[in-house]
């Protein structure tokens, strides 16, 4: 319990930290949110989205979950994206991978880990879309291409979204990025270009 009541004491302390610097902070704050990101990223605690942007409270719509997958039968992914298109009216939707992540190990390796092996069958998917690539590749390089490979699929999965493509139609302003985060030096690596519209995207990423 002395571990919970430090969080509380830290919280306490960066509130007033906060509220000398900035009175009116939090005040701003609670009134609303209009973030021009979304970030969808892993839910590995080394990888906090604002912190990496060096952007502070209320910049950053995120959704994470193990190797920042989008699936089209997962509502909670669906449904964050659509809030942040639809109603927060996001610029960019950010999807950012991370080198050396456990869940896309987990998911090239054999063992048997529970229920958490039918979410890494949409990893092994990626990999079986990219066997000849990946064949020629072993160790740690080819866990780290698997990440990167991982992003791309699922900027490929974001831009097949029934929002996004709803978005493009109407003309709205969105761009689809695909990012990875180095955790060993804390740089972020740009690993597709920027896709704006669906011809965009087609170039990109062909289906």
């Amino acid at each position: 319990m002395s571990t919970i009541k430090s969080i509380f004491e830290r919280n306490r302390a960066w509130s007033e930290q906060i509220n000398e610097q900035f009175p009116d902070f939090f005040e701003q704050l609670s009134k609303q949110q209009s973030p021009d990101y979304l970030w969808i990223g892993c839910s590995d605690s080394r990888v906090p989205a604002n912190q990496i942007m060096a952007l502070p409270p209320g910049e950053v719509f995120v959704h994470r979950n193990i190797a920042n997958v989008v699936v089209h039968t997962d509502l909670n992914c669906l449904s964050v994206i659509q809030y942040a298109v639809e109603v927060l009216k996001v610029k960019h939707i950010i999807v950012c991978g991370h080198y050396g992540c456990g869940g896309i190990k987990a998911a090239m390796g054999d063992e048997q880990h529970g229920l958490i092996d039918n979410w890494l069958r949409h990893i092994k998917d990626v990999e079986r879309f990219h066997m000849d690539e990946l064949k020629d590749v072993s160790g740690e390089d080819k866990i780290d291409r698997m990440c990167e490979l991982n992003v791309v699929e699922q900027v490929r999965n974001v831009c097949n979204t029934t929002i996004v493509k709803r978005a493009w139609r109407k003309g709205e302003e969105l761009t689809i990025h695909g990012w990875i985060f180095n955790i060993s030096n804390g740089v972020l690596k740009s690993l597709t270009e920027s896709i704006n519209s669906r011809e965009k995207q087609l170039e990109v990423i062909a289906n």
